[in-house]
C-alpha cells in the first residue's frame, strides 16, 4: 500500500543534515563533488515540520507517494535492513503523455520488469510526485538498491537484453532526454531523540 511522505532535494549534504530536525531518511550522494548532479541529498519523512522549508533552503520540495515494489517499506526498515547503494533516477514524463498516464505506465509495466530484469536489487522503490511545492518539475524518483556500490554499478542489468528491454520500456513513459541523471547514493536514518 502506498504510502505519502515529503521529500526535500537539496544542493549539498550539509544542508540536508542541518535543516531537516527530527526522523528521516536521507540519501547523501557518493560523489564528491557534486556540482554535476541534480541533487546531493533527498530526504524523505512523514514529519510535516519539512513543509517549513523554502526555496532558499532546498532545491525542491515534493509530496510523494511511496511504492514499495521489493521489500518493506522505508519506515519499517530497521538500520541493518536499510539498503546499502541505491541508485536514484528522476523521472519526467514523456512529452504528450500526462503524469498519470506515464505513472500507471511505471507502476503496472515497467515495475515488474524492473523487477526481472534487476535481479541483483535488495530494495526497489517508486516514488510518484504527487504534489511540487517548488522544484525542478519531475513526476517520480525510482529507487534501485543493491548490496553494494560495486553491484549497483555492475549488475544493474541480468543481461544485454534486459538492459535493452529496459531501454526501450522507458522510452514508452519517460523523458529521457530531459529528466537528469541519476544519482548514486548511501542512506541513514536519523531518529528523534
Amino acid at each position: 500500500m502506498p504510502v505519502l511522505k515529503l521529500a526535500a532535494v537539496f544542493a549539498n549534504r550539509r544542508d540536508a543534515q542541518e535543516k531537516t530536525g527530527e526522523e528521516h531518511l536521507t540519501f547523501n550522494a557518493i560523489a564528491d563533488p557534486t556540482d554535476h548532479l541534480p541533487f546531493a541529498s533527498l530526504v524523505l519523512s512523514a514529519s510535516p515540520k519539512l513543509i517549513a522549508l523554502n526555496e532558499q533552503l532546498c532545491v525542491g520540495l515534493y509530496l510523494v507517494s511511496e511504492r514499495a515494489m521489493l521489500n518493506r517499506p522505508l519506515d519499517e526498515l530497521s538500520h541493518g535492513d536499510l539498503p546499502a547503494s541505491v541508485g536514484i533516477f528522476p523521472m519526467i514524463a514523456k512529452p504528450g503523455l500526462d503524469a498519470l498516464s506515464a505513472d500507471t505506465h511505471w507502476r503496472e509495466v515497467h515495475g515488474p520488469l524492473a523487477l526481472k530484469v534487476h535481479s541483483a536489487m535488495t530494495h526497489y522503490y517508486q516514488l510518484q510526485i504527487v504534489h511540487r511545492f517548488f522544484g525542478p518539475a519531475w513526476h517520480g524518483l525510482a529507487l534501485c538498491c543493491f548490496d553494494s556500490e560495486q553491484a549497483l554499478r555492475e549488475k544493474m542489468y541480468s543481461s544485454a537484453e534486459g538492459k535493452r528491454q529496459i531501454t526501450q520500456d522507458i522510452l514508452t513513459f519517460a523523458d529521457t532526454k530531459n529528466s537528469p541523471r541519476k544519482v548514486v547514493a548511501e542512506v541513514a536514518k536519523s531518529e528523534s531523540s
